[in-house]
């Protein structure tokens, strides 16, 4: 046996014992005659001592030793007298009787610690490394357990996990797809799934009442923080329900995660909000509710001041920033910077000072008398000792976004975003389908299968862009960490959407003919959601990234580093698939 125990599960009861241990070297120090070493595995790490008096040849073996050397040693469990209260094991250590070196290891390229003095590019490129740390383990091992009580939960309420194909067809909306080319049929295409979508929906049709799957999906599109190229779903479809039991019954799995991974027990009802209002109020259709500052409208007592950029706006609205008289100029230049960037996109900033007298200091004193501003304050609900920063443009919707980053930017200075504070709500009544001036044609906001609300469907005809689906996204913290929808189930209602989205009745035969096809055998009312495993995991361990939550990702330019890829593939092989590179541009 390589070993008889792990390196986190000694305890000073076990204190006597002959034990065998295999791991890697953490650390290794020399004290006088004697010789400490940390030996680490999975489960922890337990401190390894060498005596010169007991066992001399060993110790000048053991002092040899370097940074992650694989070791296994046979020694007895004993009481430590210098004890470390940090440490499972650290009120123990063994005293090692036998050694033996089962690999050596040239000198990492960074130190294997929780603070590490490896950067993101170094890390990468040797993850295999990096997932020895014990903090980017534990992310790992978070994720497992959700997925154990995923299925557990899911389980327990009749729910069948089914996997779909990863080799589908190619369509042309949304995201970008990854493209496979077929050896065995020449010129022609694979795709990678973004998502199982029409394939569940095939199993609903199938009578297969509840499915679920939890499954990588791909997409070839830019990368942030929260995106990958292949990702993780917890996909899941029901039929024969309402919006109210997905919600319900989806609401349920998150509270049970929340108690059985995080012990917190969450008994109200998740919040609903209309998209609208998520609009209106926070800028953003996926709001972080865990502080207020709430967007208020402010035309009606910032028009007719002979302030131009007010007058002539289309949209003025503001934020209030409690206790923002504190700010000195030179932070409020810098929350003006913040928002002229291209990422916020805003022409500038206003800010109006309600001072602890009661008096106002603004960047419009020359049109604004204390009247006037009085005015702003009551409408904004600013109270003395306050900041109003506000914005205007043309278009409300652009502007409302422009403030709900602003909105965020100061709360993350004030210190707003607490991760260990968890606010979750339901997001619902989303537009059905978004303009798009380019193309100059409707798109489905959430995909071409989303049923709009019943009583919407006679504005299909009349005006397209007024329709509301039947759609709802869960959102936690500010992050959506899922979203679905009430499906299409009525083939002519299927073929009405498509004509709206500008198919023609062969395009959408072409694409999604075997979908249509099905509905007219019976399909029952149904609909799903998706979540976002890996968002939701980074959620749970309060990380900004989800790349940490993945035992091997990808890259800001979607490569792995480790392996090299994407990479080139050789002349023979591009021959068997009848394929030819052109040259760059």
């Amino acid at each position: 046996m390589y070993r008889t125990t792990t390196c986190g599960s000694l305890r000073l009861s076990d204190a006597g014992s002959e034990v065998t241990l295999a791991g890697w070297v953490q650390k290794n120090r020399t004290l006088g005659g004697m010789v400490f070493i940390d030996l680490r595995d999975r489960y922890g790490i337990t401190q390894l001592t060498f005596n010169a008096e007991q066992t001399p040849t060993l110790v000048e073996e053991a002092a040899k030793l370097g940074r992650e050397f694989v070791l296994q040693v046979k020694g007895v469990v004993a009481e430590r007298s210098a004890k470390n209260p940090n440490l499972p094991t650290g009120e123990i250590e063994v005293e090692v009787r036998e050694l033996r070196v089962l690999n050596k290891s040239v000198t990492p390229p960074f130190t294997i610690e929780n603070e590490s003095d490896g950067g993101d590019d170094i890390r990468m490129k040797y993850r295999y490394l990096d997932l020895r740390r014990e903090v980017v383990r534990k992310n790992l091992e978070l994720r497992h357990r959700m997925a154990i009580e995923i299925r557990s939960y899911l389980d327990n309420l009749d729910f069948l996990e089914v996997e779909t194909p990863v080799l589908i067809k190619s369509t042309p909306e949304g995201a970008r797809d990854f493209v496979v080319p077929s050896r065995m049929n020449p010129g022609e295409f694979y795709a990678l799934p973004q998502s199982p979508q029409t394939f569940k929906q095939l199993l609903m049709v199938a009578g297969f009442d509840r499915y679920f799957q939890i499954v990588k999906c791909f997409r070839d599109e830019d990368l942030r923080a929260d995106r990958q190229p292949e990702f993780t779903q917890i996909d899941c479809e029901m039929s024969f329900v309402e919006q109210e039991d997905i919600l319900s019954t989806f609401e349920g799995l998150s509270k049970h995660l929340f108690e059985k991974i995080l012990g917190i027990r969450q008994t109200e009802k998740y919040p609903r909000m209309k998209w609208a209002d998520a609009m209106k109020y926070y800028g953003s259709d996926k709001p972080d509710t865990r502080f207020e500052m709430k967007i208020v409208e402010l035309e009606s007592v910032l028009k007719g001041h002979s302030f131009s950029v007010f007058d002539e706006a289309g949209y003025i609205g503001g934020i209030v920033v409690k206790g923002g008289d504190k700010y000195t100029r030179k932070e409020i230049d810098a929350l003006t910077d913040f928002v002229k960037t291209p990422q916020v996109g805003a022409k500038g900033l206003v800010y109006i000072r309600v001072k602890e007298d009661g008096t106002f200091k603004s960047s419009v004193d020359k049109f604004f008398d204390a009247d006037a501003l009085t005015l702003v304050a009551q409408k904004a609900g600013a109270e003395k000792g306050d900041l109003i920063l506000v914005i205007s443009g043309d278009k409300a919707d652009k502007c409302r976004v422009q403030l709900g980053t602003l909105r965020l930017e100061v709360a993350k200075k004030e210190g707003l975003l607490d991760p260990n504070v968890f606010s979750c709500l339901w997001v619902v009544d989303f537009p059905l389908l978004e303009w798009n001036e380019e193309d100059n044609r409707f798109y489905a906001m959430h995909h071409p299968f989303t049923a709009p609300k019943p009583e919407d469907i006679p504005l299909l005809d009349s005006d397209p862009g007024a329709v509301r689906a039947n759609a709802y996204d869960m959102i936690i913290n500010g992050v959506e960490v899922g979203g679905g929808s009430i499906r299409i189930h009525d083939s002519e209602l299927q073929e009405r959407m498509f004509e709206v989205l500008g198919f023609t009745p062969e395009k959408a035969r072409e694409q999604f003919g075997f979908l249509m096809n099905a509905f007219k055998y019976g399909a029952p009312p149904h609909g799903g959601i998706a979540y976002g495993f890996d968002r939701w995991v980074s959620l749970f361990a309060k990380l900004s990234s989800i790349r940490d939550t993945i035992a091997f990702p990808k890259n800001n330019s979607g490569r792995d580093v480790m392996i090299d890829a994407p990479s080139r593939i050789d002349d023979a092989q591009l021959d068997e698939l009848y394929l030819s590179i052109r040259p760059l541009k």
